[in-house]
């Protein structure tokens, strides 16, 4: 039986913790997703662990960048699988929206808000929140086909991802689906009523979309 290599059983030990480190993050918060727990459920020591993540913030920062990197990557294969004409765009925004509301955004959520009153994990966060931000606008563009030099188009794309963001805030206590698929539904409208073509000419002239704040309460 041929042996697997030392670099690829190391890889795979890397991103098993990783993907460990995420779970530990959504399920039990900040505070409790230290080396020791997440070695302890992922089956391996914690001198290994620590072997691939000298320190706790190392494995956390390390964590969040590669999942979202997969997570990405996955939304770009997926996107295959998004309807054209009638329908494409609601079926965008629930995309989008679920990228919210999933494991990843609860587990960033809990590091986010330790970064708040942590100026060293802060210096590591930001970046990253950047860098996500411009991933996940790029990604959205790419869905929903606009024309991302339309100052109009990229302020809708934005204005969804702000959205999203909020409505997984909203899922974090509660099962927020009924209510959130309302407002995809409402908000996806308001986007092709603002952009019928869904690919708007650079220096078209449209009006941003109002959400009827009623769905809201």
């Amino acid at each position: 039986m041929t042996r697997e290599p030392k670099q690829d059983r190391s890889r795979v030990t890397r991103g098993h913790l990783l993907a460990v480190t995420i779970d530990c993050l959504a399920e039990l918060g900040w505070g409790a997703t230290t080396v020791s727990l997440v070695a302890q459920r992922a089956g391996v020591s914690r001198g290994a662990t620590q072997h691939h993540f000298p320190t706790r913030e190392d494995l956390i920062t390390a964590a969040l960048e590669v999942m979202f990197d997969a997570r990405m990557e996955q939304a770009r294969r997926e996107a295959t699988d998004l309807p054209t004409g009638e329908g494409r765009t609601e079926a965008v925004v629930a995309r989008l929206v679920d990228y919210y509301t999933g494991t990843l955004f609860k587990a960033a959520l809990q590091v986010w808000t330790a970064a708040a009153a942590d100026p060293e994990l802060r210096a590591r966060i930001v970046p990253l929140e950047e860098r996500f931000g411009r991933v996940a606008h790029r990604t959205a563009v790419e869905h929903f086909g606009f024309d991302d030099a339309d100052p109009v188009a990229h302020r809708l794309v934005q204005a969804t991802l702000d959205l999203a963001r909020g409505l997984g805030l909203a899922d974090v206590l509660t099962d927020d689906s009924k209510r959130r698929a309302e407002i995809v539904r409402q908000w996806a409208a308001q986007l092709d009523a603002a952009l019928p073509s869904g690919q708007p000419r650079s220096g078209q002239s449209v009006q941003p979309p109002r959400l009827d704040v009623a769905v809201l309460d």
